[in-house]
């Protein structure tokens, strides 16, 4: 399998440095070509390779961890999406007041998978700051958590075992529109750092 990241911010590179535990390939890419990210992949090493975007989505699973404002933008840059695993990392937030976008009744990945509908959009790693994503995601007799929500049954197994590969423990919290909701940006589950015991 191969794994995508599009956006080389600190969520990028947090899930980055996990995803290459997995075995997998791994492509890490920005808006501003793989020359840029010769920093980060030598500090997160083998495993790790720097991309185009096009190239990160090629992937099986794509990690998309760029400003709500750059989304749409991105995703229609992308020729095809088709048979995709989205992992939307993106929250919509009004700067500077640093508050939830007015988004009615829909969840920002709803919006999100509205885009791309011939692809599977899966909501998570958006609701801990990258500090926490990057440390060890085991902690004494426990395993941090991730949320995650999504429509496909399948596809949200086979998030759960890519978490499980990466070290975290993952907790279903539903449909997008049902968990989409309580994990995006303002929701109740905003920065907790929860811990399931083995």
């Amino acid at each position: 399998m191969k794994i995508g990241i599009i956006g080389a911010g600190n969520i990028g590179q947090a899930f980055a440095k996990h995803a290459v535990t997995t075995g997998n390939e791994v492509v890490i890419s920005n808006s501003k070509g793989a020359e840029s990210l010769t920093g980060i992949r030598q500090q997160i090493g083998k495993g790790l390779r720097a991309g185009s975007v096009q190239e990160a989505a090629e992937a099986d699973i794509i990690l998309l961890a760029v400003p709500w404002e750059k989304a749409e933008q991105v995703i229609k840059s992308i020729s095809s999406w088709k048979g995709k695993i989205l992992l939307d990392a993106t929250n919509a937030i009004s700067f500077p007041e640093f508050k939830p976008l007015d988004l009615g009744n829909t969840t920002s990945s709803e919006i999100i998978a509205s885009l791309i509908p011939d692809a599977h959009v899966i909501k998570a790693f958006n609701t801990l700051p990258a500090a926490l994503l990057t440390a060890n995601p085991q902690e004494g007799a426990g395993h941090r958590v991730i949320f995650y929500s999504g429509d496909n049954s399948s596809v949200k197994a086979q998030i759960e075992d890519l978490l499980t590969k990466m070290g975290f423990a993952g907790i279903d919290l539903g449909t997008l529109a049902v968990g989409g909701k309580l994990q995006q940006f303002g929701g109740p589950f905003t920065a907790k750092n929860l811990l399931k015991l083995s």
